[in-house]
């Protein structure tokens, strides 16, 4: 047993079963043992692979996303360029080689701040971009960048922001919460009924037993202040995830340890624990807190219409045949839309503070 199981065995023990939301902030955050403290999670050493990492179009085409953003917010200057959740520095450093080969004027004009909650990834994204000799730097938390329009980029960023969970069991929603199993480990146990329950219900059809639904007030607070900066300084957040179009049960939570599916309540702080996105409820919090547009793609579709098909092209054309299938490969890793594709399961999701005649703004919503 580690010391966070027996520091959250000791919590469940005086405070009665956790809630889903408290565990998951342990198992991913506690400084001394959280997931994202002490672990490097992104490539083939660590537990899952980010788009950034497949291959370098993918933050090419994003770079020409932030670029015809700026463009058509009319180029204020100076404004905040930044990505929140940046990894390992890997999409920045192709966003950030692709706009000074598209213009040099929107770096001139761009202050470029990483949101990073993790010390550690903050010093592997500096070392990364310390080549770009820019003035970068490192914030906590979106509510603290500058009070200046704002291009925000964020890639599965969302998914890794706490849930709570509501079960339907007995005629009544109750809140599903973690506590210690006479084995050992954790295990899932219900509440009593919820005295109030997610407003949205209401609108969803009657649930089966054993029906669940996932909320996140943490994820609509983040939603929110993104809104409300871009709402009141002008700007666009391009936010990439995998996700469902409209509100609906389900039981999406998951966690992924060496690049395979485990229990989210084994070994926390050794899994990356993490849930779907539900988009309808993004554009919810965001629209509370200003006027916005909003746009919703499948990732596949996003990428084709950036252009994701001509760029692998000219990548390709001076390469050998291994090469040229190597970069055929990776494209259709990012944006195929079979069952189970990656270009299918990630969306796409824009919030603009003006109309933007680009995707996903200008693509049909996902059904």
């Amino acid at each position: 047993m580690s010391d966070l199981d027996g520091r959250i065995r000791a919590e469940i023990a005086a405070s009665g079963p956790m809630r889903l939301d408290r565990f998951w902030n342990l198992a991913l955050f506690d400084p001394a043992e959280g997931y994202y403290t002490r672990r490097d999670p992104i490539g083939a050493r660590g537990d899952f692979t980010t788009a950034p990492e497949i291959s370098q179009m993918f933050g090419e085409l994003l770079a020409a996303w932030a670029f015809a953003a700026w463009d058509g917010l009319g180029r204020p200057a100076p404004f905040v360029f930044a990505e929140a959740g940046p990894g390992r520095g890997t999409l920045m450093a192709d966003m950030l080689r692709t706009l000074r080969q598209l213009d040099p004027a929107f770096l001139r004009a761009a202050r470029v701040r990483l949101v990073e909650v993790s010390d550690r990834l903050a010093a592997a994204q500096a070392e990364r971009l310390a080549r770009f000799d820019l003035p970068l730097r490192r914030i906590r938390r979106v509510g603290e960048l500058d009070e200046a329009p704002l291009i925000l980029v964020a890639n599965e960023l969302l998914d890794a922001v706490a849930i709570r969970q509501f079960v339907f069991r007995d005629g009544a929603w109750r809140e599903r919460r973690v506590v210690a199993a006479d084995a050992g480990g954790f295990a899932f146990a219900d509440g009593a009924p919820a005295p109030r329950v997610p407003a949205v219900l209401a609108s969803l059809p009657p649930p089966a037993p054993g029906a669940v639904f996932e909320v996140s007030p943490e994820r609509d607070a983040l939603c929110g202040t993104l809104a409300g900066a871009i709402g009141a300084r002008g700007g666009a957040a391009l936010l990439i995830d995998y996700g469902h179009a409209r509100s609906a049960h389900g039981d999406t939570l998951q966690a992924l340890r060496r690049h395979a599916a485990a229990s989210p309540l084994d070994a926390p702080g050794r899994a990356d624990i993490t849930s779907h996105v539900d988009w309808e409820q993004v554009a919810r919090a965001m629209a509370a807190a200003a006027p916005l547009s909003f746009g919703l793609a499948r990732q596949g579709d996003f990428l084709l219409r950036m252009g994701l098909r001509e760029r692998a092209g000219r990548l390709g054309a001076p390469m050998d045949e291994q090469g040229r299938q190597a970069i055929t490969a990776a494209a259709h890793r990012l944006a195929g839309t079979g069952p189970g594709e990656m270009g299918a399961l990630f969306q796409v999701f824009g919030a603009a503070s003006a109309p933007l005649a680009l995707p996903p703004f200008a693509q049909p919503p996902v059904d």
